[in-house]
């Protein structure tokens, strides 16, 4: 198997309630799972080829909880990877390649749709975080805000047994949406996250 890793900071948002049952190895929500995220590579490495400065995403639904499978993912790649770049994080993306996180998500996926290669417009700055994929795909993060007093909250999660990732600040979505074929679901104010990740095989 090709040896890769890469570091990035990584965005989430999804159909759960703030901090995201799942977290807790609690069913979701609603009773299905809905959500998204994104990777901004900062370095990385695929059996040699660079993956620096890439992006990578996903959308992805499960009519039950995530480890109850059926689920569909849908892989949006940056546009600006060469062919062996995009190779390389198809690869990684549908856990072909091996590691986590991949390789235990494509366990719950029997539908993986043709990839998207478009452009990828972060802006990381904490709870305050943003990522628009193409025209299709936004997430937009802001703090969770205290009920009574409007004002913000800082929350953090600790996941020591994670494997999307250990340690994460939580955030409400103000914006978690993605439009496109067979992959359509908005869920503004719901839960997100933003993490520093670090994977690899």
């Amino acid at each position: 198997m090709k040896k890769w890793h890469f570091e990035a900071d990584y965005l989430q948002s999804c159909n759960c309630d703030y901090g995201c049952p799942c977290e807790f190895s609690a069913p979701p929500t609603t009773g299905f799972c809905e959500g998204m995220g994104a990777w901004r590579i900062e370095r990385g490495e695929y059996d040699g080829v660079s993956l620096d400065g890439l992006g990578l995403a996903f959308a992805a639904k499960w009519p039950g909880a995530i480890h109850e499978g059926n689920g569909s993912v849908l892989l949006f790649i940056d546009e600006k990877a060469s062919a062996e770049q995009r190779e390389a994080l198809v690869a990684i993306g549908a856990g072909q390649a091996g590691g986590l996180p991949f390789e235990i998500l494509a366990t719950t996926f029997t539908t993986l749709l043709e990839p998207q290669f478009v452009p990828f417009n972060f802006k990381v700055d904490g709870v305050n975080s943003s990522v628009t994929v193409g025209s299709q795909f936004r997430i937009a993060l802001e703090p969770i805000k205290n009920p009574v007093t409007r004002e913000p909250e800082q929350v953090a999660v600790n996941h020591g047994t994670g494997f999307i990732f250990k340690t994460a600040e939580c955030a409400s979505a103000r914006e978690g949406a993605v439009s496109a074929d067979q992959m359509s679901f908005s869920y503004p104010d719901k839960s997100g996250f933003i993490a520093r990740i670090r994977y690899g095989n």
